[in-house]
């Protein structure tokens, strides 16, 4: 709960207003800080192993005080110092004075700072990854129950031939499909920075184990095998590469494009009223049009998709001019731009699913729009119904021109129905075809194999996907805002 001091200051609402707890937990002060104290220990861990005069009460000592930051202090010590990472080394040794010598030895500052960011992204991405997975299976199951719904097709936002309900969401689901293997193919390509030293050399451990080279890639494994993580990177300046930030931050910059057109076509289908977000009991709409249903889910989803989209710009340019082994004007930038992206990212996939398992389809709706269209649609079919009945392909075409012209004139100059159905119907040259009309007009003989693909989409690419999360699909959204 907010105190007053707090509303005399700007909060972000990525956290006081949107994002998850978990996620705003993983960019947190508590979790940055208590990871850098669990790094020191694996240091300390891992040179004691190594053979470096370090005690198992030091040890002992540095893990019973890892979780008790005493964050005034630290901030204390930061105003003095002007540097975060002495600030808080200051800060341990105090309340581990036995272990005081031995923390940090050999380090640099970013061997707390760029490891605690990968731990801190390939958390973020687990955190992603299965809210991702349900979004995609709340879709499939749409996808699925309306897979022969015919639906009118657009391009150029302009009526084309029919597909179905299922289908278009298909188009969705595969770009989120994508979406899930770059996200995947991101957190797994991350590494630890390791134990690399101030300029990425290990000189410093070099020294600390007196040359033998042996034991310095050894450390390094150790260190980087306690924190989680498969592999480190070979190479390091005083960071890790910039582009790993990119590697990152595109995968989720790409989701966002993703989801803005998904929520694009949601909020153009509802002006249509062909489909709806889910709309609360005593949900309004609008202050002044009490009859209004506004697609604010979609919309917020379209809101920050943007933002997140524009954070892409961060990390192109924070890597393009790292000079040399590191400068340090990528510290700031990356505080805002790493915990932005996942947590607009955390966002955007909760209100999606959130909008998934509650969408609503209008079926008379959409019916009448394809009546109004079909028509002109189905001229072809009556020109080849006509021939094969006897009929002369030019003389066909003709008669159907000249009724189109007619019945679109009604639609476009009067505002009335397409009434060209009945023109063909009243134009005894069409006598020979006329009990074929019901079938010729049938939507479902329009939709091609659209059914076929939805099934098998859903079973070949999408179910396999979903697999590894399906212990987690059973979590409901709730958007409290």
């Amino acid at each position: 709960m907010a105190g007053a001091d707090d509303f005399m200051k700007y909060r972000s609402p990525l956290v006081s207003r949107y994002a998850s707890k978990e996620m705003a937990y993983n960019f947190s002060d508590r979790k940055k800080f208590t990871t850098w104290r669990k790094l020191w220990i694996y240091l300390a861990k891992a040179e004691k192993a190594l053979g470096l005069p370090i005690t198992d009460e030091q040890i002992v000592e540095m893990e019973s005080h890892a979780e008790d930051i005493d964050f005034v202090m630290a901030a204390e010590e930061e105003r003095k110092l002007r540097h975060d990472v002495m600030a808080h080394v200051h800060t341990f040794a105090h309340c581990c004075p036995a272990a005081a010598p031995i923390i940090h030895l050999g380090a640099t500052s970013c061997y707390v700072g760029d490891n605690t960011d990968l731990i801190m992204l390939r958390d973020g991405f687990d955190i992603l990854l299965p809210k991702l997975a349900r979004v995609i299976d709340r879709l499939s199951n749409f996808a699925e129950k309306y897979s022969d719904l015919p639906t009118l097709g657009f391009t150029h936002y302009q009526p084309a031939q029919l597909t179905t309900v299922g289908k278009r969401a298909c188009l969705w689901l595969q770009d989120l499909t994508m979406d899930m293997r770059n996200l995947q193919r991101a957190r797994d390509d991350l590494r630890f920075r390791g134990v690399k030293g101030t300029t990425g050399t290990q000189a410093s451990f070099l020294q600390l184990f007196q040359g033998d080279h042996d034991k310095v890639e050894e450390l390094d494994r150790l260190v980087t095998e306690m924190a989680g993580f498969k592999s480190a990177y070979l190479v390091t300046g005083q960071t890790y590469s910039r582009k790993v930030d990119i590697d990152s931050l595109s995968s989720l910059a790409s989701l966002g494009a993703t989801v803005h057109k998904i929520c694009t076509d949601i909020r153009l289908l509802a002006n249509l009223k062909e489909i709806e977000e889910p709309f609360e009991k005593e949900q309004i709409g609008s202050s002044a049009m009490p009859y209004k249903r506004n697609p604010m889910r979609a919309e917020r989803c379209c809101s920050l998709a943007r933002h997140l989209l524009a954070l892409m710009a961060d990390p192109l340019q924070t890597a393009a001019v790292q000079w040399l082994e590191r400068t340090l004007d990528d510290s700031a930038n990356r505080r805002i731009s790493l915990p932005e992206s996942f947590l607009t990212a955390d966002i955007i996939l909760s209100t999606l699913q959130n909008i998934t398992e509650g969408l609503v389809v209008y079926p008379k709706v959409i019916e009448r729009h394809i009546r109004h269209e079909l028509p002109f649609m189905a001229t072809e079919n009556i020109i080849m119904a006509m021939v094969k009945a006897g009929g002369n392909r030019q003389d066909c075409h003709e008669k159907i021109r000249v009724l189109s012209q007619e019945a679109a004139a009604v639609v476009k100059q009067e505002g009335g129905d397409n009434d060209l159905l009945s023109r063909v119907q009243a134009d005894p040259y069409f006598a020979p075809i006329l009990g074929q009309l019901d079938s010729i007009l049938d939507p479902k003989t329009f939709i091609g194999r659209a059914p076929q693909q939805v099934s098998r989409f859903l079973s070949e690419e999408v179910r396999p996907l979903l697999e590894p999360y399906n212990s987690k699909m059973d979590v409901k959204i709730e958007l409290e805002l």
